[in-house]
């Protein structure tokens, strides 16, 4: 029976967490699409581009995504999940009935490691191809000549070597007016100017020309210079024409990239791919290190030096005096001798520059190619880790539906990408090793999940408002406002005449400790830092003057009421030093620059004090009188 009720509250868990997870994995998938849509919107726009086109575009990039969108989903889901069992009180009944956090965990921990597992095979099978195929695209379309609409008041390239200006346009018949054509094939010598008054431009049937006629215009045109000879002005041939049929070169159909430009991409290939290419591109790039090798150490044996032979040389030279040499040079051969010294050092410069840049680009692409068999793993275990802090932080947090478990979702998230992106960038660029890189947001985001894991299972409070609340209150020295209400029930009386007499002696001791300790004036920074003595005087002033609060507010008399809502609460501590221990206080104004700070508060807190217990001495002296009265009612 026991076995029975454990199994049905898997169920429950897994049911609840199931419809959830599948929401938000699509919202997840939306965002992300909408994302990288934007980084790519230039590339569609205008391009007329098919539906079947787009139709594979979006389809091939919701693929794609999918490895990155399951662990944000996992991360959302399991938080909204464990916050609504927490604000519905039903994982306190779980707790109450025997079962741990952990326990309640296993189901979920089973469904996280198979979308764990399933991810990875994804990204090993399915993830290349979906990657290689929205690539190509990418590519083809940045190709694609733009769709041609031609606008109205400005100079339009969309068209190959032509800029065309229209005045006005037909939309229903679909007829240029106003028409300014600037051609140019080669250079400024082949430019035409073309000027009509109407014309029409169309696509031919097999979209690879444009068929542009022109009525009523000028033609003028750049003779080739070669056929006129040398001149100082640059002529120019004038033709006039009814009307004129131009044939423009125009691809207007969506050819599809070869994919063979992607040979490089470790993103398209799977783990078998990229093992198989990584030996070939360190056999490769090996290869060519030696031949550059080679090349260097045969020209050292074409010149003829040793190592050994070029250190004497420059031993040799140190002791030369060269400038006498040159001086017996003629100076024309002074000059050639630097010409070729240097052409000689530039020509051996770019090729070594050449050389670095075949080697450096090769490094760059095994790294490439190895961050992505290891980030394979790493997105895939990146689930379990979500999981781990999401269902935990619901436990704590215990709030569900789309607010809070959205905002840490999000929090969570950026900090994930923000590790993750850092490692790629510096692991690929060499300034870190590999593994370093691609393990940075797994080694921080795994001991969060632990720390919380072990926070939840112990019902230990780690997000407390009202904690963290009061000690931001204490660090600002914020003021708290006294509420006290008159009690409808009242069991016992307030003793006016002990509570009178406690108020006069209260007052006695606060006109001495105000005397004595003079709060007005600034601290003594010897004494508070080095030659500190405990205080205790107004912490006893604070616990009296509590005490006295506690029994007034039995009270059934308006005015004593207002009276001790007049009362501050007292800070008893701040006045005095920074902490508690005396070589804190050295070292904060000694090694770190905190000590003007601490000085500054300190001394607004002994005003703050000041002003706090004349308020006490006010209020005492109206309680004194008003319990008067009220003793002698009673009398």
């Amino acid at each position: 029976m026991k076995r029975f009720r454990f199994k049905k509250l898997d169920i429950f868990i897994a049911r609840q967490f199931l419809v959830l997870f599948v929401g938000a994995f699509f919202i997840c998938q939306f965002v992300l699409m909408m994302q990288f849509l934007w980084r790519y919107i230039d590339e569609l726009i205008g391009k007329g581009l098919s539906l079947e086109i787009m139709a594979q575009f979006f389809w091939y990039m919701g693929l794609m995504l999918v490895p990155q969108a399951l662990p944000l989903a996992i991360l959302l889901s399991s938080l909204i999940t464990f916050g609504n069992l927490g604000e519905s009180s039903e994982l306190t009944a779980i707790k109450a009935a025997g079962i741990s956090l952990m326990q309640s965990f296993r189901s979920l921990i089973i469904i996280s490691t198979v979308i764990c597992v399933s991810s990875f095979f994804f990204q090993n099978n399915i993830g290349p191809e979906a990657n290689k195929k929205i690539t190509q695209l990418l590519i083809s379309m940045k190709q694609k000549s733009p769709e041609l609409e031609i606008p109205e008041g400005v100079f339009y390239d969309g068209i190959p070597e032509t800029n065309m200006y229209v005045q006005k346009k037909d939309m229903k018949t679909g007829k240029l007016y106003g028409i300014m054509v600037y051609r140019m094939t080669n250079s400024y010598e082949d430019q035409a100017i073309i000027l009509a008054d109407s014309g029409m431009l169309q696509s031919t049937a097999e979209k690879k020309h444009l068929k542009l006629t022109l009525w009523n215009g000028e033609w003028f045109e750049n003779l080739d210079q070669a056929q006129i000879g040398e001149s100082a002005a640059v002529p120019y041939q004038r033709e006039t024409f009814f009307k004129k049929i131009l044939v423009i070169d125009f691809d207007g159909d969506f050819n599809l990239a070869d994919a063979g430009a992607l040979s490089n991409d470790a993103r398209t290939k799977s783990l078998a791919q990229i093992k198989r290419d990584c030996d070939s591109l360190n056999h490769f790039y090996d290869s060519i290190g030696n031949m550059y090798y080679r090349d260097e150490m045969n020209m050292a044996l074409f010149t003829g030096l040793t190592r050994k032979d070029t250190l004497q040389a420059e031993k040799q030279a140190r002791q030369f005096n060269f400038d006498s040499l040159m001086a017996k040079v003629p100076a024309e051969k002074r000059v050639m001798a630097v010409s070729m010294a240097d052409g000689f050092v530039q020509q051996h410069v770019s090729d070594l520059e050449f050389k670095s840049m075949i080697t450096s680009d090769g490094d760059k692409i095994i790294r490439v190619h190895k961050i992505e068999s290891i980030k394979k793993f790493t997105l895939a275990l990146s689930c379990l880790i979500f999981f781990f802090i999401g269902a935990p932080l619901g436990a704590i947090i215990r709030k569900g539906g789309l607010g809070v478990p959205v905002i840490i979702s999000v929090l969570v998230f950026i900090v994930y990408y923000i590790l993750d992106n850092t490692g790629y960038r510096m692991s690929r660029g060499g300034m870190w090793s590999i593994w370093f890189g691609e393990m940075l947001a797994p080694a921080v985001l795994i001991p969060l999940s632990v720390f919380v894991s072990y926070k939840a299972n112990n019902d230990s409070v780690v997000f407390n408002m009202d904690a963290l609340r009061e000690r931001l209150i204490r660090i600002l020295g914020l003021r708290v406002k006294r509420h006290i209400f008159g009690k409808e029930v009242i069991i016992n009386e307030p003793d006016y005449v002990a509570d009178a007499d406690k108020i006069s002696k209260m007052s006695e001791q606060v006109s001495a400790y105000a005397t004595a300790h003079k709060l007005a004036s600034p601290p003594n920074i010897i004494k508070v830092f080095f030659k500190y003595q405990p205080d205790h005087k107004i912490e006893a002033i604070s616990a009296e003057l509590e005490s006295i609060i506690e029994d007034l507010s039995n009270t059934r008399d308006g005015e004593v009421l207002t009276y001790i809502n007049q009362y501050p609460v007292l800070i008893t501590k701040a006045h005095t030093r920074p902490f508690e221990k005396r070589w804190l206080n050295i070292l904060s104004v000694v090694v770190l620059p905190m000590g003007i700070f601490f000085y500054f508060r300190m001394w607004k807190f002994r005003l703050r004090l000041h002003k706090d217990l004349r308020q006490v001495l006010k209020v005492n002296q109206l309680l004194i009188n008003r319990i008067n009265k009220i003793t002698l009612q009673d009398k």
